[in-house]
């Protein structure tokens, strides 16, 4: 059986959106989980040693967000290069796929965590084809400890599955907020290791920690194309091949 099915990319394009339960292998994810708390350790000291609190769309002892960090690490490297990842990609993009981005995602137990309705596409800020989210659970998600909630396209109220809405930067968090409506969207109840899979386009928040523990989750982006600068003279994030003609590209040296 493939690890996408069809029903699975059928509702990736007609609702942006479709969820892999318990796919990463435990071992990866306890791996995944170490890499990303010493990285949340070495924020922490970084923000002391500059006197801040608040770091774009970081908040000290709150929520991380913490990327390019990978370079470093041959466990990310492995994880975001891997068999998974080129089949999921190749399920939504196609047979032509680049790494785009990496980061962590961290809320620390706070009441103050929640991360507000926006499209990742309203963070580049201008038009370029739609890439993906694979969001990937390191910890037991729950609608307690502030797990993601999706809009599927359906109830969004655009109108194209194409169109990338303004958003507006919202003061206190430096959260970018792109929908405005009072549609809840549909909470990702998914033990770790499971990977909810949204495309860029794809309306998406998530609740405050209201747990004691960390919830914790890796989101690793990938392209269809380089994505460029608003004048195309340089790439705004990253192209790193893994896939070339349906086939995976070997780890970069």
């Amino acid at each position: 059986m493939p690890l996408v099915s069809q029903a699975q990319a059928e509702q990736y394009q007609r609702e942006g959106y479709f969820i892999l339960e318990s796919v990463i292998p435990e071992n990866v994810v306890a791996a995944l989980l170490d890499e990303c708390m010493r990285m949340v350790s070495e924020r922490d000291r970084e923000m002391e040693a500059k006197g801040v609190k608040t770091e774009g769309i970081t908040h000290y002892k709150k929520r991380y967000f913490i990327s390019g960090r990978d370079a470093d690490s041959p466990i990310m490297t492995e994880f975001l290069f891997s068999e998974l990842m080129a089949e999921i990609c190749r399920a939504t993009l196609g047979d032509t796929a680049y790494l785009f981005h990496e980061q962590y995602v961290v809320k620390a137990a706070d009441s103050d965590s929640k991360f507000a309705w926006h499209q990742d596409s309203g963070y580049v800020g201008h038009y370029h084809r739609a890439y993906l989210s694979c969001w990937c659970a390191l910890d037991d998600m729950s609608i307690e400890n502030g797990t993601v909630y999706i809009l599927p396209y359906s109830r969004d109220g655009r109108h194209s599955t194409d169109e990338i809405i303004d958003h507006r930067v919202e003061e206190r968090t430096n959260d970018k907020v792109g929908y405005r409506g009072d549609d809840p969207g549909l909470p990702a109840i998914v033990p770790a290791g499971s990977i909810v899979v949204f495309s860029s386009r794809a309306f998406h928040r998530s609740g405050p920690n209201l747990t004691d523990n960390y919830r914790r989750c890796y989101l690793a982006q990938y392209s269809a194309e380089p994505i460029m600068n608003r004048d195309g003279t340089e790439l705004w994030g990253r192209a790193e091949p893994i896939l070339e003609n349906g086939e995976r590209v070997g780890l970069r040296a």
